[in-house]
This record gives C-alpha cells, structure tokens and sequence, in this order.
C-alpha cells in the first residue's frame, strides 16, 4: 500500500500522516502521500536508496514513488517566527511523540501501511464533529499556525467546520504576542495564495480580521472595514471562464481593486508577491476606475488600454472585459465592440502610408481615438 519494497520495509516502521489520512476519511481526494519512519536513522535511509531532501530536518525522497519520508522528530522552541525551533530527530522518537508537535489534531492522525488507523489526540473525533482543535499547548510556538488554522476553515467551511474556542483563544494569544511580525513574507504569502485556492477563500481573510492578524499582516486591507466586507464579496465573482488554477490570481486581484496604487503597492512590497499577481491587481483596479466613470469617453478607455499594454498584451484584454461585465455588462459590450474595431488597426498599415518615428506613434494614437469615439458614439 505504502509502494515502500520490502527489502526497505525491514526494520522500519512507517506509517502514513497527515492530509492524506484526513482527506481520505473525508471523502476528498488526496493528492500527495506524507510518510513518517519510526526507529531509523539517516545513514540507513540512504543506505536503502533514499535520497535525502531535507534542510531544516531529515526528509528523504523514495527511490520508487518519490513520496516524501520524515524522520519521525520533535521540536522545541528556540526563537522567533516560524523557524525559530531545534529539531531532534532520532531512531528513539516515537510516533506519538512526532504526531505531538502537529498544529491540528485532524492533521495528528497516521496510519499504517494496511490502513490501521493510529489517533493519540482525537482526530478522527474532531473531524466527525467538524471541529478545527490544537493538539497541544504547543500550538502557541509556531505562529504560522494562526494562518493554517484559517487557511483549513477556509477549505472546510463549507461542510460545517468552526474552530475550538479554545483554539481561537490561542490564535488570538499568538497575535496579541507580537509573535506573527516574525513570519517572513515569504511563509505568509504561501500560505495565502494556498488559501485563495480554497472554496471559501473569504472565510481565510475574514478569519484573520476577527482575530487580529491581519492588521499585522496585511494592514493596507483594513484600513476601511466596510471596504474589506466589500472586497471579500467580490471574491466568488470572477469570470466564468476561468482555468481553475488562473482562480488564485484573480481572486487576488478582486481583493485589491479597490486599493490605490500605493497601497497596493506597499501590500505587494510586503508580501514580496510574484509579478503576475501584482500585474493583474493594477489591471483590476484600472479596470474598476473604468467603470467607476459615469460615461468613459475615447481618452478613457484609451489610457485604460494603454495601462494594461493591451497593444502589446492583447490577451488581457477580454478576460479584464469579462471582469468588467460583472458589474457593467452594458459597459462591456461597448468596450468588446471597440476593442475589436480598434484591434484591427495595425501599425504596418500606417507605414505602408509613409508614417515612421515619431508621426507613426502620433498617428497611430489618433486614429486609435477616432475608431474609439466612433464606437462609443454608437451606444
């Protein structure tokens, strides 16, 4: 069951952890296989063809399925953030123990190779009971576990799931302690895009605002409460033609709009967000002031198609129009009307005429806001 060979079986005993084990007594599907060894060390992981992986503690990568094996390990605290911890890992670390130093008691539960389940904290409770429980009081150490805890409502809130309230009083400790301006951006921001992800990706974000943390961790969001309300509705309003991995990116960007240029600036510096995120939330937030005119004339739309380079990036163009017919399909319509017409000028023609240089690109751009003002004359 674990596809582990038997000659790599001998000796060892392993078990298998976490999501996999959660989601399967679910329903859900699982994706990825955790694995945990029991009473080996390093050297003899290697030695039956293990290759290793691990940084911060020993992973090893199996030679067959290249499913991920931990040392079984435990952890105590020594700094800040969530990389503020000693690791131990040793062939006397039981798997109770490993299971110990887990966030929830639904990600504590393992099993074994032929399905025998192995629950020490009242996983299989919590999850028939739709709860969201720390294990142990350890919860408080880590504060990215503030993040995950909201991240798995956010994944579960539609079957039901709330979190203990003495979990909430916890993550609420975490905050209140200054512990979570420690994470560094980069921990933050996947944890967050893992969220956007999710069926109910509001339910993260409004998770965060009730327990403070996202004042620390993302302030440009809830300098205006009604503003956020707003923005957290926007996110199950996309394009209905959206490849499902394109929905973290939009809904992100659904998220921002309404932000200014400098605090969506200073929020992406923050998060150290990937350029394709901070690319699509100015074209949003150009996109919203486009519609926020009460009727955009042909130097409107135009200055929104130069700043979303649709000239050069003609792909962008529908999927933002898209966006647009949410709110203004009448808008739309108009704007998909003009972009086709505007489209089909191309420069080589103006050439072909005698324009070069400078007279090219002065040409090009009023006949551009000629085929525009014709267009919108047309609504």
């Amino acid at each position: 069951m674990s596809g582990l060979p038997d000659r790599c079986r001998e000796g060892l005993a392993v078990y298998r952890v976490g999501g996999a084990v959660r989601d399967a007594r679910l329903g859900w599907p699982t994706v990825d296989t955790d694995w945990v060894v029991v009473g080996a060390t390093p050297e003899e992981m290697q030695r039956r063809g293990f290759r290793p992986v691990g940084r911060d503690f020993p992973v090893f990568l199996h030679p067959e399925t290249h499913e991920e094996y931990a040392l079984a390990r435990t952890e105590r605290k020594s700094g800040h953030g969530y990389t503020g911890f000693e690791v131990h890992a040793s062939p006397d670390v039981t798997l109770e123990e490993d299971l110990a130093r887990r966030d929830l008691t639904i990600n504590a539960m393992a099993e074994t190779p032929e399905g025998e389940l192995i629950d020490p904290y009242g996983g299989l409770a919590d999850l028939q009971a739709k709860v969201l429980r720390h294990v142990s009081p350890a919860f408080v150490e880590d504060p990215l576990r503030v993040l995950r805890t909201a991240r798995f409502l956010a994944r579960y809130a539609g079957l039901g799931f709330a979190i203990a309230e003495e979990t909430w009083a916890l993550m609420c400790e975490l905050v209140e302690s200054g512990e979570l301006s420690h994470l560094v951006a980069e921990r933050v921001w996947t944890e967050t895009e893992k969220a956007l992800g999710e069926p109910a990706p509001a339910v993260y974000f409004r998770t965060l605002q009730n327990c403070g943390a996202l004042g620390v961790l993302m302030p440009e969001l809830v300098e205006d409460d009604a503003s956020l309300g707003g923005a957290l509705d926007r996110l199950s309003r996309l394009p209905s033609d959206l490849l499902e991995e394109e929905r973290p990116r939009w809904r992100w960007a659904r998220l921002v709009e309404h932000l200014g240029e400098a605090r969506q600036a200073a929020l992406a510096e923050r998060l150290r967000l990937p350029r394709s995120y901070r690319d699509l939330g100015r074209q949003a937030a150009l996109t919203r002031q486009l519609r926020q005119r009460a009727t955009p004339d042909a130097d409107d739309v135009k200055r929104w198609l130069d700043g979303i380079d649709a000239w050069r990036r003609s792909e962008r163009v529908q999927p933002l129009i898209a966006l647009l017919a949410l709110d203004a399909p009448a808008l739309a319509e108009v704007l998909a009307r003009a972009w086709r017409a505007v489209s089909r000028l191309e420069a080589k023609s103006l050439m072909a005429e005698g324009f070069r240089g400078a007279e090219l690109g002065q040409e090009l751009a009023r006949r551009r806001c000629a085929l525009l003002d014709e267009e919108l004359a047309r609504r």
